[in-house]
């Protein structure tokens, strides 16, 4: 790699190390999309309020429901009286679930909503209409509670409110707990319209938060849910939702965590599968049985080791081409010579034998160094001897000492 590669590569090094630093301390933006998760930390979700729900009713159970009210309230306890709490930017419960609130409700439980809507089967059971104002830009709304302990409170909200508020109640049944203010003019409203209210046209002042009773039960029905959110509540206004909430008497209490805008919703083709205990963890268990057979047969196999083949072994080739030249010209007497000098350098190289003479002392150190009885090596150092000593040989000759050279050697 020459100089200026390196130089290149380097600086491509240094720009994306800088980027990766700048995101990593960069400020991320902060999100105020709508949540009420209980989860959710970020403006306008509800961790604050869910954290805080043990100190408005110590000693009471709180209890998550992440699966819809039909079926917690289908399998409910009916001995045991409770609340339920729902808080979104909008609730739409379908015709099952508007019975199963409303037989809830009218055996003595009361059920709590802070919506911006209710849903059309709600509202036409309980009578009620609710409307909205939408501006591009944000205004003002200022809300306040009619009850004598709380009526001097007025609580003022800048940011994401909508302006939704009841314009048709049932007032047979229903009985107004708090109201909303706000100015019909552009610009902020804020308090400063009560000393000023000639800048505006119009100061609308509607009910916000009602109650309505049903059977031996109650709603509560608050068109603001962002009062009971996180950036409300750390600010200035904690007041208002600790004493809207105070309405709901002191015992159990559901908090609904399924009908949130901040609901993470599998939109897997398994949903269905996810979301029974049973399905749910069989489906783990078989992914989990699937990644350990894996890991475990990766670990045992290898990859296919290829066939080398052996080297031939040229000398044997060698030997049989010489040998069968040898036998072609039926030249025994230079087969014999080779025979017997390969054999005697065998004895010197491996017994320590003198070969140059063939003595009786000779004899016993082979026989005894080899294992060989003393007549079996007499006859082979014979027989040698004969060989070396005549001047012609024959087939038989070439053949009768390879026999005993081989049975000595075994």
């Amino acid at each position: 790699m020459n100089r200026r590669s390196k130089i290149v590569i380097g600086v491509f090094a240094i720009v994306l190390l800088g980027i990766i630093i700048t995101e990593v301390v960069r400020h991320k933006p902060l999100n105020w999309s709508p949540s009420y998760t209980n989860t959710s930390k970020i403006p306008f979700g509800c961790y604050v309020l869910y954290n805080e729900l043990p100190t408005l009713f110590p000693n009471e159970r709180i209890t998550e429901i992440r699966e819809s009210p039909y079926e917690t309230l289908a399998y409910r306890d009916t001995e045991e009286t409770s609340s339920y709490l729902f808080i979104n930017d909008g609730t739409n419960f379908d015709e099952q679930e508007t019975l199963e609130l409303l037989d809830y409700v009218r055996e003595g439980n009361d059920v709590f909503i802070a919506s911006t809507f209710f849903g059309s089967y709600l509202s036409d059971t309980l009578n009620i209409d609710v409307q909205s104002t939408y501006h591009l830009t944000e205004d003002s709304v200022a809300l306040k509670l009619t009850n004598s302990s709380f009526s001097n409170s007025t609580f003022y909200y800048t940011r994401g409110v909508n302006k939704a508020r009841f314009v048709s109640v049932d007032t047979a049944n229903t009985t107004v707990l708090g109201s909303l203010k706000f100015g019909n003019a552009d610009g902020e409203f804020n308090v400063d319209i009560l000393a000023e209210p000639e800048k505006y046209e119009t100061i609308i002042e509607k009910p916000n938060f009602i109650k309505t009773k049903y059977g031996k039960g109650n709603f509560y029905l608050n068109t603001t849910p962002q009062a009971f959110t996180n950036y409300y509540l750390l600010g200035k206004n904690q007041a208002y939702a600790a004493n809207a909430l105070s309405y709901l008497k002191s015992r159990p209490m559901y908090w609904d965590g399924y009908v949130k805008t901040g609901h993470i919703v599998v939109q897997s083709p398994l949903r269905f599968v996810l979301n029974q205990d049973a399905l749910k963890w069989a489906y783990y268990l078989i992914m989990i049985g699937v990644l350990l057979f894996i890991i475990f047969k990766a670990k045992r196999e290898q990859r296919i080791i290829p066939i080398i083949k052996p080297l031939e072994n040229a000398t044997v080739e060698f030997s049989k081409t010489v040998g069968s030249l040898y036998y072609q010209h039926k030249n025994y007497s230079d087969l014999i010579t080779k025979k017997l000098n390969y054999f005697l350098e065998y004895l010197r190289s491996h017994y320590y034998i003198d070969t140059g003479n063939m003595s009786e002392k000779v004899v016993k150190d082979l026989a005894a160094k080899s294992g060989k009885s003393i007549t079996e090596t007499k006859e082979l150092i014979d027989f040698i001897s004969y060989l070396k000593s005549s001047n012609t040989h024959t087939e038989q000759n070439m053949i009768s000492l390879n026999n005993k050279i081989t049975s000595f050697k075994q």
